[in-house]
């Protein structure tokens, strides 16, 4: 009998996806473009520069076509990526600013609150824009450490609530009198290591390298045990920066800055395979939202729209021995995502307290074929979107200024689209499918008073 039992055990083993036997917790690193659009990066379609690294990345993992952010915008899309769940819970608005008093709240559970529960060391180098007072900074939630700046880099300083650490290196002739007197200036930013302001303003063209190093070092000191590395670079950005070896590479200083993006992303990769990590490290890379300066390729809108170009970007994920090389999927998947596959990955769960918008998608990671675990996802951002199979729906007439705070289902008051036929959202085709209309506008009228039902203060 005992037999019976240890011979079904081995088959249940055996039926079991690779992914969920693996017992050792992966390295995760995760580098998060800022303004990137769909089309900035060589294997979706850029011109006028190249990134070779970015595409070797891909030609050695895994890229997903149709992957989406949580906002077309900073701060709610990495509300969104931090917390699994879509920033409209979380009490974050969609653009923070250095006179802001809020943030993240502190109880939310982030990546890196919930990995380190579980083992890891974690670490964020680059912009946070989630809060820059003390108790909403991330070394509040989760955070081991901290090096880069608060916000965007358009933005000012916090000259009243700055706390600038002893040996502040301020440039310019700014001394800590000038500032707290003279108080923001636009495009001129502070670069923080913890709590405190390490540099002012911060010279915006050695930040990619700058943050390159401290990914190495980070990755060297840290090989032995498993950590967690968060890189949201500044770039690119505006206003864009580059280093002086990077300088009129190409044809436009937006291709120079993604090439110097492109090279910190090879030495990421460099240094975990110098470091012997490279089969035992998950490393991710994609964008907060779609193209401010850059190129949203065949897809509608840009940043800050909530057409494709607005919320879907490029998603490339590597992991040798784990992931098919030069592997590619269609199915749709959200950095909302990110927390519960991470939680799976490191041996553990998503919050069960709280809704988590968020799937685990290793199987889109890990199986050829896999199809998403998303019937819907909605978009609450602007006047609102729903994304299902090929359909993608505005509960909104082309052109309308405001959300309703009815959404519409007549076919002549919303829009609706076939993805798989019409990539750039050119032909309206609602009144051919009412009965689609019907169900995604019933969908996202749910779903935007599901969520109004759980927010965080």
């Amino acid at each position: 009998m005992k037999s019976r039992y240890v011979i079904a055990f081995l088959l249940t083993l055996l039926a079991a996806p690779a992914y969920a036997q693996d017992a050792e917790k992966p390295n995760i690193i995760l580098i998060f473009a800022d303004d990137l659009g769909y089309a900035d990066v060589g294997c979706f379609g850029a011109k006028g520069f190249k990134t070779p690294n970015i595409d070797k990345m891909a030609a050695e993992g895994v890229r997903f076509t149709s992957f989406y952010t949580g906002c077309s915008v900073c701060s709610g899309s990495r509300a969104a990526l931090m917390t699994g769940r879509h920033y409209q819970r979380v009490g974050v608005p969609a653009v923070m600013f250095p006179g802001a008093k809020n943030g993240l709240n502190p109880k939310e559970i982030t990546i890196a609150s919930l990995l380190r529960t579980f083992g890891y060391r974690c670490f964020i180098i680059g912009k946070w824009h989630l809060g820059h007072l003390p108790m909403f900074l991330p070394t509040s939630h989760g955070f081991h450490s901290y090096f880069g700046i608060p916000y965007s880099n358009d933005m000012t300083i916090d000259a009243v609530n700055a706390k600038f650490s002893n040996d502040v290196v301020f440039r310019l002739g700014k001394t800590e009198e000038i500032v707290r007197k003279e108080g923001g200036i636009k495009n001129t930013v502070p670069l923080m290591r913890g709590e405190e302001v390490v540099e002012y303003p911060v010279d915006q063209s050695t930040l990619t390298k700058r943050y390159t190093d401290e990914a190495i070092k980070l990755i060297k000191e840290n090989k032995d045990q498993p950590f967690f590395l968060y890189m949201p670079h500044t770039m690119p950005h505006v206003p864009l920066f580059a280093s002086e070896k990077f300088k009129k590479r190409t044809g436009s200083v937006f291709g120079d800055v993604m090439e110097e993006l492109d090279w910190s992303v090879g030495e990421v990769l460099k240094a975990v395979k110098d470091n012997g990590i490279d089969r035992k490290t998950l490393v991710i890379f994609t964008s907060d939202n779609g193209a401010h300066q850059g190129s949203a390729g065949p897809l509608r809108g840009k940043k800050a729209t909530v057409y494709e170009g607005g919320y879907r970007v490029p998603f490339i994920a590597r992991w040798p021995g784990k992931i098919d090389a030069g592997t590619s999927t269609d199915e749709m998947a959200a950095t909302v995502d990110c927390l519960p596959t991470f939680a799976k990955l490191a041996g553990g769960n998503a919050p069960k307290d709280r809704p988590v918008d968020g799937k685990d998608i290793r199987s889109l990671l890990f199986e050829k074929g896999a199809k998403t675990p998303h019937e819907t996802y909605v978009l609450l951002h602007g006047n609102g979107a729903v994304r299902s199979g090929d359909w993608k729906f505005y509960p909104w007439p082309e052109g309308a200024a405001k959300a309703k705070k009815k959404v519409a289902a007549k076919s002549d008051k919303v829009q609706l689209y076939d993805l798989r036929k019409d990539l750039g959202e050119t032909t309206n085709i609602a009144d051919q499918h009412p009965e689609v209309v019907a169900r995604l506008a019933k969908a996202y009228q749910h779903f935007a008073e599901d969520v109004k039902k759980d927010k965080l203060p």
